[in-house]
């Protein structure tokens, strides 16, 4: 009763913090704590773990006690105790094992990843930091081109040390930019400071991008520094090897190659066979071998191309109400061999979409909020993002001044429901083969 009773009030104290509080900080900090008990005056809080408990005794145990007192009317005391696995009610929904402040896709894991000849090294490597975070390969930097499963890796090394109640940060390096400069903006670089440099493990996508952004490059300098130091864990990718990535400083250059570098090539015949097999058996379609290996002979650069390949099959398969033939499969990608690269243009996506949504291009470039038009417009910055090389910034310039942040979240959020609602996959496809479709001049 008395763990209840003190759940009930940390809740109540929750609610008042989140408004005292900026969004980042709950999320980080509070988002995950929970009420222990109380003995006498003081009231124990259960935190994820160590960090946690020392930063909030630090810098906001004040204001967690005015705010006990304010809901009680008693002069309690916080102390904030690591929480045990075992020690939340079965109806509390912490667990140790959701103490994230990421957003791991959960598809992507060690299980789902197909290992062939040329990802071998990269695979090992990954599979090896998951299990002795911070030990060796610290850290660990895996290069390759667009679509060879580089990201895949960096989640799938998140889940098994979120799995071993490990805090983890997952963070694209445009992403870690943008709060930077938002940080600065705001005069919250404390708190910036203390998300990035308070994990366990910090997985970076896309490094590449801080090249020639000084200020960035000195705050993940820093950052990279602390986090090494204390033995966590670090691992990140880019799309060439340390040495090549243009404008980076020579001492993050020189940091990067500490630990083990490995490259991912182009998958081979048999291992992109493998994939299309698994990607079938996931979506639980049934397709012939020789219709795989068809597909798998006709995209051969990677992994993205590859699944795109076997999507637009299956969906044009559906649409002519036909089973997914070699012929099939010729006619629907014949449909998209004609397509140039660089041709396809926000405003070609944003027309598309519209028509699909039987909305006009100007509302979905307004200030519109209801269900259908935001749902509309979070496809376009979806699909911008996949079919164009644009920035988050650019593409939110293309939809009337977005922010970074918006185009991002937007582009997570289709990412993770399309997984799970047929509708909205078989929405994006038939907006994909209108765009693969569409002649380019003048659209």
């Amino acid at each position: 009763m008395e763990a209840r009773s003190a759940q009930e009030i940390w809740e109540a104290a929750l609610g008042a913090l989140q408004l005292e509080v900026s969004k980042p900080n709950y999320k980080t900090w509070l988002n995950k704590t929970v009420g222990l008990g109380l003995r006498g005056s003081q009231f124990v809080v259960g935190v994820p773990n160590a960090f946690a408990a020392e930063y909030l005794d630090k810098n906001q145990r004040s204001m967690i006690e005015k705010t006990l007192i304010a809901i009680t009317g008693r002069n309690l005391n916080a102390l904030f105790q690591v929480n045990s696995r075992n020690s939340a009610t079965e109806d509390e929904t912490f667990t140790p094992r959701q103490t994230t402040t990421s957003r791991l896709n959960p598809k992507y894991t060690f299980s789902s990843f197909i290992e062939g000849r040329t990802n071998r090294l990269a695979y090992a490597a990954a599979l090896e930091v998951a299990q002795n975070p911070g030990r060796s390969h610290n850290p660990l930097f895996i290069y390759g081109g667009v679509g060879l499963g580089k990201t895949h890796l960096l989640h799938a090394i998140g889940h098994v040390a979120q799995a071993n109640h490990l805090q983890v940060l997952y963070a694209s390096a445009e992403r870690f930019t943008n709060e930077f400069i938002t940080a600065i903006r705001e005069r919250k670089t404390e708190e910036f400071r203390t998300k990035y440099r308070s994990v366990d493990m910090l997985l970076i996508d896309d490094i590449h991008f801080l090249g020639g952004k000084e200020q960035t490059e000195e705050s993940f300098f820093y950052t990279f520094d602390e986090l090494h130091n204390a033995n966590r864990q670090i691992a990140i990718t880019s799309n060439r090897h340390p040495k090549s990535i243009p404008q980076l400083q020579d001492r993050l250059r020189s940091r990067f190659q500490w630990g083990l570098i490995a490259d991912i090539k182009p998958p081979d015949f048999e291992t992109r066979l493998a994939i299309l097999q698994a990607k079938a058996k996931q979506k639980s379609v049934t397709i012939s071998l020789d219709v795989l290996e068809f597909i798998a002979r006709w995209a051969q650069q990677n992994i993205r191309e590859l699944e795109g390949s076997l999507n637009r099959v299956i969906a044009y398969a559906n649409l002519v109400r036909a089973l997914p033939t070699v012929e099939i499969a010729a006619q629907a990608l014949e449909d998209i061999a004609g397509k140039q690269p660089g041709t396809t243009t926000p405003e070609l996506v944003i027309e598309a979409v519209a028509n699909s949504f039987q909305l006009t291009t100007i509302e979905l470039k307004s200030q519109k909020r209801d269900r259908q038009t935001a749902l509309a417009r979070q496809v376009v910055m979806y699909l911008i993002r996949q079919e164009t090389d644009y920035s988050l910034a650019q593409i939110g310039q293309a939809l009337g001044g977005k922010i970074p942040a918006t185009v991002s979240h937007a582009c997570e959020k289709i990412a993770s429901e399309i997984n799970s609602s047929p509708y909205l996959q078989r929405k994006i496809s038939r907006i994909q083969q209108k765009i693969h479709a569409e002649p380019k001049s003048g659209c």
